[in-house]
């Protein structure tokens, strides 16, 4: 009876998770199978929250999809009580229980539950965000990138801007040295201060130059 409640856990979870990147979870695990499974079964689910700012709230949520950007795990759902879609960073959830009552299913913003979350969380997903102009159309910026790299928006059929970060200015620097393409740093300006320096460096690395 235990290994048939486990796996039903498990096969809840593996429904209601859609995956930006690939990776273990950074919550605990007993919340996601709680959330999971209230998505798994299209119930209701009522959780305390705690804001960017630190402020405790309830709140009441249709849930839809957990989804993983590579680093956190953020809960879609239909707030209630505010009438429209909200994104939840999983770790500053505890739900409470029993969940319910059920509520029938809504299209995710866009059908796409990824992109939409994506959009919401953007670069500040990441310790170091930034914001790119990539002079190369979103399409073939979008196609070498995976998901987790950030969000591609087309500006017009040769531009397109990236939202993306990284977990350090250096790590930033190289990542968009990949790109293989012309770029211009948008934000932060520490960014472009370092590029400029590395560009600097490599080009006194050339002893014909």
């Amino acid at each position: 009876m235990r290994v048939a409640r486990l796996r039903h856990r498990v096969d809840a979870l593996r429904a209601a998770t859609v995956s930006a990147a690939t990776g273990g979870p950074t919550v605990d695990a007993a919340i996601l199978t709680t959330v999971a499974s209230a998505i798994h079964r299209r119930e209701r689910l009522r959780f305390d929250h705690v804001g960017h700012d630190g402020a405790d709230s309830v709140r009441t949520v249709e849930p839809n999809r957990l989804v993983y950007t590579g680093r956190r795990w953020y809960l879609l759902g239909w707030d209630t009580e505010r009438a429209d879609w909200r994104t939840f960073r999983a770790d500053r959830i505890r739900p409470r229980v029993p969940t319910g009552p059920r509520f029938p299913p809504r299209e995710p913003p866009g059908g796409d539950a990824v992109t939409h979350v994506l959009r919401n969380v953007g670069s500040a997903a990441w310790p170091r965000p930034a914001r790119v102009r990539v002079h190369a159309p979103a399409t073939t910026v979008a196609r070498r990138l995976p998901a987790t790299a950030g969000l591609v928006e087309a500006v017009d059929e040769q531009t397109c801007l990236l939202h993306t970060g990284g977990e350090s200015l250096t790590n930033l620097a190289a990542f968009l040295g990949t790109l293989d393409v012309p770029f211009e740093v948008l934000d932060p300006p520490e960014l472009r201060d370092l590029l400029g320096r590395l560009a600097q460096r490599y080009a006194a690395a050339d002893p014909t130059t």
